[in-house]
């Protein structure tokens, strides 16, 4: 997302749907389902494509779009790859401006930070919209507006350097006291990968693991390790995402307290990420919910919430705790997003998609050599134990702190500190942060 952000912005352009993580690739975005705080106005990232190049199961290179395959097109959004591989994107374009006004909205419950986001995506005049809660008492709604004009005695505020804050730190310390709202201005690169630098709060569980003091002086001092990229690849290769819970979880407003208030009780993370999204028509692969407005037409808009944090530590808890957070989600009429642990067996799954529309595109479009949709996000957690007990490397990495010391080891063997070392949107002589 980043180098795509880059070569947009020097024409003075960006794409209506920037992930929020600079490593996201465009096709990833397609293939999977990307819906950040532009999504309650212009959907999901699919929702911005134009037209795709693809190549099928059998080797055959097709271009879809709304008008040359069509089905293919709506239907390869969120199938993670299991229609076939798509190669080239042509992607939407809006004009960029200079910064963001970003307004903080200080909520004291859960439900007024829900009632608030619900009522502020009715705003015709925001571009973004989403909602950080801190605890049941403290809760922030985020608005934004692109903007070229700023007061003269406004103060810029920017998130990517060592020096400065993480972002949903900063959001919680200007807002803890107040009851007002709070307005400050943010350069729009550095607003769109403003959870940047501590992978939106899942960095500060790196100093969880290693019983290490997290403050500002600890956090410039590894500031190379906080990016997204290399917090992502640690956890990965040191094998500590077995018992991390990493879900994105879309429900109707009608029941998000309610879900809510089940993973506070139930998991005790915090924060939890709330993002309003607009959902994409049916059928799809992405999360929906076949509720419409008055109109009969237009479906409601869904809140997206973020549950990041550690889960239990051995192994048998651990999946018993992600097919609990199953059975609820379905009971709150809500549906994961499918890049996560994903627990489901296949009758559970398609109970949830359209089975018959999807297996028509795929021996449509010479598919059925892939492996399927449920195939890819399926997690076995037989297979899964065995490869543990089974690995006398992965048997070791569960013990402290081996498993976050590889990770650390092959982090650095990336080289992707370099990445964000080198990332231009960072610039402050450049288009985004020029006044």
């Amino acid at each position: 997302m980043d180098r795509l952000v880059e070569s947009t912005l020097k024409h003075g352009l960006i794409p209506p749907v920037v992930m929020e993580f600079p490593g996201i690739t465009a096709g990833g975005g397609f293939a999977g389902t990307g819906g950040e705080s532009s999504s309650f106005k212009y959907g999901y990232f699919n929702e911005i494509v134009d037209s795709v190049e693809m190549v099928l199961g059998n080797g055959d290179i097709i271009t879809a779009s709304d008008k040359e395959n069509p089905d293919l097109f709506h239907g390869a959004s969120g199938a993670v790859g299991s229609l076939g591989i798509t190669t080239l994107l042509e992607i939407q374009l809006m004009q960029a401006k200079q910064y963001v006004k970003v307004t903080y909205y200080p909520t004291r419950s859960i439900p007024e930070a829900i009632a608030k986001i619900r009522a502020e995506i009715e705003n015709p005049e925001l571009d973004y919209v989403d909602g950080i809660l801190y605890s049941k008492e403290h809760g922030v709604v985020v608005t934004g507006c692109l903007t070229d004009d700023i007061p003269d005695s406004a103060q810029v505020q920017r998130f990517s350097d060592a020096d400065d804050p993480w972002y949903y730190l900063h959001v919680k310390e200007k807002t803890l006291g107040s009851l007002q709202p709070i307005a400050e201005y943010i350069p729009l690169s550095e607003y769109l990968f403003r959870y940047d630098r501590g992978g939106f709060w899942v960095g500060a569980s790196a100093f969880e693991y290693f019983k290490f003091p997290f403050n500002h002086f600890t956090r410039r001092f590894l500031d190379d390790f906080l990016h997204t990229r290399m917090l992502y690849r640690a956890l990965h290769a040191s094998e500590q995402s077995r018992n991390y819970i990493v879900q994105d979880l879309a429900l109707p407003f009608s029941t998000a307290e309610k879900f809510i208030d089940y993973t506070v009780d139930s998991f005790g993370i915090w924060p939890l990420w709330l993002c309003p999204l607009r959902q994409s028509r049916l059928p799809t692969l992405h999360p929906h919910f076949p509720e419409t407005e008055a109109d009969g037409q237009t479906l409601k808009p869904m809140l997206n919430v973020g549950l990041w944090g550690f889960g239990p530590a051995q192994h048998d808890k651990f999946v018993a705790k992600n097919l609990e957070l199953e059975r609820k989600l379905r009971e709150f009429r809500g549906m994961k997003w499918l890049y996560a642990h994903t627990y489901y067996e296949e009758d559970e799954f398609w109970d949830l998609f359209d089975r018959r529309w999807y297996d028509g595109l795929r021996r449509k479009y010479k598919a059925e050599s892939l492996p399927s949709v449920w195939h890819k996000v399926k997690v076995d957690p037989n297979a899964q134990k065995q490869a543990i007990d089974g690995s006398w490397g992965s048997w070791a990495l569960q013990f402290w702190p081996l498993g976050g010391l590889w990770g650390i080891r092959k982090a650095i063997e990336s080289g992707e500190y370099l990445t964000a070392r080198n990332s231009t949107w960072k610039r402050r002589d450049g288009f985004s942060s020029s006044r």
